[in-house]
């Protein structure tokens, strides 16, 4: 999928799992004209993933305005985290959402409206920043220890706030010393490198892989990776957020690249 601009009440939801190729499976979760899905393939059959959008509940997380609207970090990382685990369990894998929307679903819409409605799986999201951090790290390690995939990896997406003139490409961080931490990372970069190259060969990709001590990292057991998919105030950037396909794309990209870190394994 070629990308436009500048590429780029308490409901519990239970995991949702693998399942068999063809059949056709629903996901509440991905709203009313996007919970039905089919198996298309086994690439990801046997892995595990937890997702996590960032921010969530009374924390909107950085705030953008566009033409006359404020976009909320939270409810793009959402929408882009139910497009990926969408493409996860089409291609087999066993997923987890821990933060969930009981209403929104995936949306088709350049505003998406903000809402405090989001859960970490069914429990009300702290207010306090390190309260809030451990609630779903706590989540991730109570599933990890549970799942008997043996190969199963966190996915954290957020939205960057600089100044407005400040345009990034997607970069991406790994706990410090992570081997297949930083694996993914590497195979992530070098897959959206390579989409760009296809989609905008005379533009580049200048996104970075990096190991950073952020918090989730430090305290999640799976191997991780964070992604920042752009600056929330640079007008370019907003581009690969508010536009449906763009956010349908990053989804797409970071899919390619887990399948291929996943047959590296």
């Amino acid at each position: 999928m070629k990308l436009i601009g500048v590429v780029l009440c308490f409901l519990f939801f239970l995991p949702v799992y693998g399942e068999k190729k063809g059949k056709t499976h629903r996901e509440p979760l991905f709203g009313k004209s996007q919970a039905a899905y089919q198996v298309t393939s086994n690439a990801l059959k046997g892995a595990t993933f937890y997702l996590v959008s960032g921010h969530g509940g009374p924390d909107p997380g950085c705030i953008g305005k566009y033409q006359g609207h404020e976009l909320h970090e939270d409810e793009y990382a959402y929408d882009i985290i139910l497009r990926l685990g969408r493409e996860l369990l089409k291609r087999g894998a066993k997923v987890h959402f821990i933060i969930q929307d009981s209403k929104d679903g995936i949306r088709n819409t350049y505003i998406l409206k903000n809402s405090k409605r989001e859960t970490c799986m069914g429990k009300p999201i702290p207010l306090g920043q390190i309260a809030r951090l451990q609630q779903r790290c706590d989540a991730i390690n109570r599933l990890y220890r549970k799942d008997k995939s043996k190969y199963k990896r966190a996915i954290f997406i957020h939205v960057d706030s600089r100044s407005r003139g400040k345009q990034t490409d997607v970069y991406f961080y790994h706990a410090p010393g992570s081997k297949y931490g930083k694996r993914l990372a590497l195979q992530l970069r070098k897959t959206f490198k390579a989409k760009y190259g296809i989609h905008q060969p005379n533009r580049g990709f200048d996104g970075t892989v990096s190991g950073r001590n952020l918090y989730v990292l430090r305290h999640t057991v799976p191997y991780a990776v964070f992604l920042e998919v752009g600056n929330i105030r640079n007008a370019r950037d907003q581009q690969r957020l508010v536009i449906p396909d763009n956010r349908q794309a990053l989804a797409n990209w970071i899919t390619d690249a887990i399948v291929k870190d996943y047959k590296g394994k």
